[in-house]
C-alpha cells in the first residue's frame, strides 16, 4: 500500500531510554527553515556561526570544529579513518559496547589494534591506561567517555597528560556524554572529540559535531588530497602521506570545505546544519555549566526514584553518567514485557542493554530536552504501576516520593535565558 507523507502519523512517545530522545521543539522548528544554496553567503555565515558555537560546547579554541553530515558513527569513522594510517598501532580500552565499536572501525582502517578490557560496570584507572600505552606504544588512543551500554563515564582528565608525555594522539567518543557531563577539550589535552545530537544536545540523529586539535590537524593535513575535478594543480602536496581510505569521510577535504578555501566536497545537509546550530545555540545560551548541572540534578532525581521503588542500581555509581542510569531487572520478571507495557500503556520508552547485560538491566535516560522534573516524575509514576501489574511489590508512591524529596533538598539550575537569531527560530 502506498502511503503519502500526510498519512504518516508517528505515535507520541516520551523517550526516556538511552537515546534518541525527544528533540527540543525549537530545534524541530529550525529544521523546518527554508533551504538555501550551498554557495549562498548566508550559508557560509551559518557554517561559521555553527563552528563558533560548537567551540563553546566542546570548551575549545580549536579552529577545526565543525559538523560531519551523518549520525554520530559518521563522526567516529571520519576521525579514525583520517588519523589512522594502515599498519599504525591503536590502543582501545574497552568497558562497554562502544569500545568494541571503536576497535572494529580502527581495524577496518587497517590499524594494528590492541585492547585492554575491564568488567562491564567498571571504568579504567589512569595508571592502567598509562601502563598499556607504554607497552603498546600506539600512535592513537581511542577511548569512549560515556558508554550508554553500561551507563558509566570514563574519567579523562589525567589521560590527556599521559598521552602528551608519550606522544600519543588522544581521541574520545563523547556521543552520549557531551553537554550532560563535564568535557573540557583543551584543558584535558583531547586531540579529537566527536558527538551526536540525539542525546544531551536535544536534537535528532543525523549530524555529528567534532573538534580537532592542531596536532590532529597536522596529521590530517599530512595526508591532504584534493579531488582532480576541483584541483588547481598547485594545491596538492609534493609528498602526500597515505591517502585517506574514504572520500566522504576524508577530513583533509572536509577541512578545506569548512575552512577559508571553501573547496567543494559535498552538498552540506542544510536542514541538519540549522538543527545542529540551534542545539548548540540553546546550550550556549543556557551555559555549559548550567546544562551539566541540569542533567546532574534530574539524573540523580531519577536514580533516587528508582531506588525508592526498591530497584538495585547497576555499576560503579561513583562513575555513572549524569544522564543515563541502569537498574537490575527484578528476578523472575519479564523485563522485555515490562518495557513493552510501558510503551503501550503509557507511551514511555525505556531501554534494555547489549551483550552480557542484555535482559539483565533497564536503562533510563534523562537528557537533553527530557532532562526535566515532569518527565522524571511521569516516568517513575508509570514504572510503579507497571511493576505492580507485573507482580512486583513496591511502596505506593515510593519512586515519585523519593524524587520529590530529592528535588526539595536541591535547587534546580536557572532556566535558559537570552535569544539570538536562528534559521526558522525566534529572534
Amino acid at each position: 500500500m502506498n502511503t503519502t507523507f500526510d498519512q504518516i502519523h508517528p505515535p507520541q512517545r516520551l523517550l526516556m531510554g538511552p537515546g534518541p530522545i525527544n528533540a527540543d521543539p525549537r530545534v524541530l522548528r529550525a529544521l523546518s527553515a527554508p533551504l538555501i544554496g550551498q554557495y549562498d553567503p548566508a550559508m557560509t555565515q551559518y557554517m561559521n556561526e555553527t563552528m563558533q558555537l560548537y567551540r563553546e560546547v566542546f570548551v575549545t579554541d580549536n579552529a577545526a570544529t565543525l559538523l560531519i553530515d551523518g549520525t554520530s558513527r559518521a563522526g567516529i569513522e571520519a576521525v579514525l579513518v583520517s588519523l589512522i594510517q594502515p599498519g599504525e598501532r591503536v590502543l582501545v580500552p574497552i568497558f562497554g559496547r562502544f569500545g568494541h565499536l571503536l576497535r572494529e572501525i580502527a581495524e577496518r582502517c587497517g590499524a594494528e589494534v590492541h585492547v585492554i578490557e575491564c568488567t562491564w560496570g567498571e571504568v579504567f584507572r589512569p595508571e592502567q591506561v598509562e601502563a598499556a600505552i607504554r607497552e603498546v606504544k600506539p600512535q592513537l588512543l581511542a577511548l569512549v567517555q560515556g558508554d550508554t551500554s553500561t551507563t558509566l563515564c570514563q574519567p579523562l582528565e589525567e589521560i590527556g597528560a599521559i598521552c602528551r608525555r608519550e606522544d600519543v594522539l588522544f581521541y574520545t567518543d563523547a556521543t552520549a556524554s557531551l553537554a550532560g557531563n563535564p568535557l573540557n577539550t583543551d584543558a584535558w589535552g583531547l586531540d579529537a572529540v566527536t558527538a551526536g545530537l540525539q542525546k544531551c544536545l536535544a536534537g535528532p540523529s543525523g549530524s555529528s559535531p567534532l573538534t580537532l586539535s592542531p596536532r590532529a590537524v597536522e596529521v590530517i593535513h599530512g595526508r591532504r588530497h584534493v579531488e582532480a575535478g576541483i584541483s588547481s594543480g598547485s594545491d596538492r602536496l609534493a609528498e602526500p602521506g597515505a591517502r585517506i581510505r574514504s572520500n566522504y569521510f576524508d577530513l583533509s577535504m572536509i577541512l578545506d570545505y569548512w575552512g577559508e578555501l571553501r573547496l567543494n566536497h559535498h552538498t552540506e545537509a542544510t536542514s541538519m546544519l540549522y538543527g545542529a546550530r540551534e542545539c548548540a545555540r540553546l546550550l550556549v545560551n543556557e551555559g555549559m555549566d548550567n546544562a551539566i548541572a541540569r542533567h546532574a540534578l534530574h539524573g540523580q532525581a531519577m536514580v533516587e526514584g528508582l531506588k525508592g521503588l526498591g530497584l538495585e542500581m547497576f555499576g560503579d555509581q561513583a562513575h555513572r553518567m549524569n544522564n543515563v542510569s541502569a537498574v537490575m531487572i527484578p528476578a523472575g520478571l519479564d523485563g522485555e514485557g515490562l518495557r513493552r507495557s510501558m510503551l503501550e500503556d503509557f507511551g514511555i520508552e525505556i531501554g534494555t542493554s547489549f551483550g552480557p547485560l542484555h535482559g539483565k538491566v533497564w536503562r533510563f535516560g534523562v537528557m537533553g530536552y527530557n532532562a526535566r522534573r515532569d518527565t522524571v516524575l511521569t516516568t517513575l509514576s508509570a514504572l510503579e504501576q507497571t511493576l505492580r501489574r507485573g507482580g512486583v511489590s513496591v511502596l505506593a508512591g515510593g519512586g515519585v516520593g523519593a524524587a520529590l524529596d530529592f528535588y526539595q533538598d536541591y535547587q534546580e539550575p536557572p532556566a535558559e535565558s537570552g535569544t539570538a537569531h536562528t534559521p526558522g527560530g525566534e529572534s
